[in-house]
């Protein structure tokens, strides 16, 4: 029986308070999902930024299958101990040479633990759906993008993104709101594919979230008013009832990409699906 680790990043007031909106903490979240597409699995789920979780040998680590690392509000360009916990564990994922997948959060941690560089991003946010993902030339015949097709759209919503990817790694997936969408990083004795986007979440998850930084939204010039996010929200929420809805496709302008939890969860499944090379590396 396959046995995974998932790293959320999240400190834990915020575990709380996302359990308050949705019902889950982010790791509690990548558990289920991993349990809906591969029944049967064990996992476990670890807090490594919180001062009271134990360090993670080199010889427990290799024990897992994989790792997962989270979406959370971390910023891994912010200097204290919370950040330093997370990225030394990174680092120590990647010694002991165990496949890692991340989203969101966890690409940026992922970047920074191998020498790469995150910002806020500059005068703007990606919320709710990055629109028009792309594969680079290396990320046509990437396995992570696989059934992918030329371009589409994915569930999202970060403030910070990749300015810098490490040495050793590859760009995969690009838009025109954040360059590096997707990406493989080649550290130390570890292999670790990321995402920028959301492929673990709900929809209704992403509605929550969305509606829970509705102020954030208007600010940076997403919306004009906080109705105007409530009311993208509550369509989002809807697409999770209802995601062959032809009227909600045509009103996100999205297709099956987005709305089809199957198709949602691509980079997941080929993740997992090429779990084997990626321990023989």
């Amino acid at each position: 029986m396959p046995h995974f680790l998932i790293a959320q990043s999240e400190l834990p007031e915020e575990r709380e308070a996302r359990r308050k909106r949705a019902g889950q903490s982010s790791g509690e979240t990548y558990a289920a999902t991993l349990a809906q597409m591969q029944p049967g699995i064990d996992t476990t789920i670890a807090s490594p930024a919180d001062a009271d979780t134990p360090v993670f040998s080199a010889e427990r680590l290799a024990s897992f299958e994989a790792v997962f690392l989270t979406g959370s509000p971390m910023h891994v360009y912010d200097d204290g101990p919370e950040v330093d916990r997370q990225l030394d564990f990174m680092r120590a994922v990647f010694a002991a040479g165990v496949p890692s997948f991340g989203s969101c959060a966890g690409l940026q941690i992922a970047v920074a633990a191998a020498g790469g560089r995150v910002r806020k991003m500059p005068e703007r946010m990606e919320a709710g759906i990055a629109r028009r993902i792309s594969a680079t030339e290396a990320g046509r015949d990437h396995p992570l993008l696989a059934g992918r097709p030329p371009s589409w759209d994915a569930p999202a919503i970060h403030g910070d993104e990749v300015l810098e990817l490490p040495p050793g790694a590859t760009l995969l997936a690009s838009n025109a709101v954040t360059r590096v969408q997707a990406a493989e990083i080649r550290y130390d004795r570890g292999i670790f594919w990321g995402v920028q986007y959301h492929p673990e979440l709900a929809l209704r998850e992403i509605a929550i979230a969305l509606a829970a930084q509705a102020d954030d939204l208007v600010e940076a010039g997403l919306a004009d008013r906080k109705r105007d996010v409530t009311t993208r929200a509550a369509d989002i929420d809807a697409l999770h009832d209802t995601p062959d809805s032809r009227a909600l496709h045509w009103k996100l302008g999205i297709d099956g990409e987005f709305a089809e939890e199957r198709l949602r969860r691509r980079e997941i499944s080929n993740f997992l699906t090429n779990l084997s090379a990626l321990r023989n590396g």
